[in-house]
């Protein structure tokens, strides 16, 4: 049964439109102003909102711009007796599903709210569709800096503590990143993805915050920041140390105050975000080399999670082959070959400079070149050559 909110300060209308949709099966609230609307809209979940564009306190229009904040998923179809073709067109703009002139016609009404219901069920189908498919890997370890992160990673994660995650290339803060999300509140929301460091200086702050249209010269259209897509979620800031000292405040300003403004905006905009920042630099040193800000250190830095190097933990690496070998058999096609006692022995050997990444990498060689029994041979061929 769908959940409707009528909101309208006519109470014959509100009445009226309320009778004929529960006779339709759905289940009605009503509101007789916009912020009464409002209250009800942040308090319960409903899959429908009808709301009249003439009211006290907080018009149809003003009642749209702060729903859509509050949760822009909620089809929004606007009704009025006094509105013109203007007035409809900037409903629509605003985000609103439909507008439907008083007296409604019954029928329009009715598919209007279906259409809009239907919608509202994909929406949520999709969500429940992208996490399944994006389901985070598994935490592949038994060593004991492994078994300490996971168990941090549990007691952190509910909470919306701010994590600062540290560890060299490729030993696998991203998947550190994603656990602490997936485990907590806010798994339903974005995990979104920074790259600091693979983003030029001059663009960070458009890519974190958006933009306005017209605010530069390639700023051809309204872009909308990271921050913002974040919005009850979380945001990952991988390679913070990379960030230029002018971005750095900007975040530090967000995270303090929970608002950014888009570059060329002088809008404040709330955003509701946990930020989990990774870096493979030792950012106290950064700090004394002016090249990051102490302040925004010690906010991002509530919780630290040092990731260590596949060198640290070198037990764990029969574990991980074992799970590549799945994985890269798996992506072409083919049984998953075995691998000798002697030949996890050598690797056990190498330096692991590129980490778990560099692992991986090594396996798919493996699997490549060797048979379908992986030996020592066939890593000091490929992997570790004898001089």
């Amino acid at each position: 049964m769908s959940n409707i909110l009528i909101i309208d300060d006519e109470k014959a209308i509100r009445k009226t439109l309320s009778e004929i949709l529960s006779y339709e099966g759905y289940k009605i609230e009503e509101a007789g102003d916009g912020e009464e609307g409002l209250k009800k809209f942040k308090e319960k979940t409903f899959d429908v909102v009808l709301c009249d564009i003439k009211m006290p306190k907080l018009d149809g229009i003003e009642f749209l711009d702060k729903a859509r904040e509050a949760n822009p998923d909620v089809p929004v179809i606007m009704i009025s007796g006094h509105g013109t073709i203007e007035t409809a067109v900037e409903a629509v703009k605003k985000g609103a599903y439909d507008y439907i002139a008083k007296p409604p016609d019954l029928n329009r009404l009715l598919i209007t709210i279906r259409n809009a219901t239907d919608k509202t069920n994909l929406v949520a189908e999709t969500k429940v569709l992208k996490r399944k498919v994006s389901k985070v890997e598994e935490m592949i370890g038994e060593s004991g800096p492994i078994l300490r992160i996971k168990e941090t990673i549990d007691k952190v994660a509910p909470t919306d503590a701010r994590i600062l995650v540290m560890g060299e290339n490729g030993v696998g803060k991203e998947l550190v990143a994603r656990w602490v999300h997936e485990k907590s509140n806010r798994a339903s929301g974005p995990l979104i993805e920074v790259n600091c460091a693979a983003i030029p200086s001059e663009l960070i702050e458009s890519e974190l915050f958006g933009h306005e249209k017209g605010s530069f010269t390639s700023a051809v259209k309204q872009r909308i920041g990271k921050f913002e897509s974040a919005h009850g979620g979380t945001l990952f800031l991988d390679e913070i140390g990379d960030m230029s000292l002018n971005a750095q405040a900007k975040v530090l300003r967000a995270l303090q105050e929970g608002k950014i403004t888009r570059v060329g905006g002088d809008k404040d905009i709330s955003v509701d975000v946990r930020v989990i920042a990774a870096t493979n630099k030792d950012l106290l040193r950064e700090v004394d080399d002016k090249n990051f800000r102490l302040d925004l250190y010690h906010r991002l830095s509530v919780i630290i999670i040092h990731v260590p190097s596949l060198n640290d933990r070198r037990d764990d690496i029969p574990l991980l082959v074992d799970k590549f070998l799945g994985d890269v058999c798996s992506d072409y096609g083919i049984a998953k070959k075995s691998i000798d006692a002697d030949a996890l022995d050598a690797l056990k050997q190498h330096n692991w400079t590129g980490n778990i990444r560099e692992l991986r990498n090594v396996v798919e060689r493996l699997i490549i070149l060797s048979g379908k029994n992986i030996t020592a041979e066939d890593v000091y061929a490929y992997v570790l050559p004898r001089k």
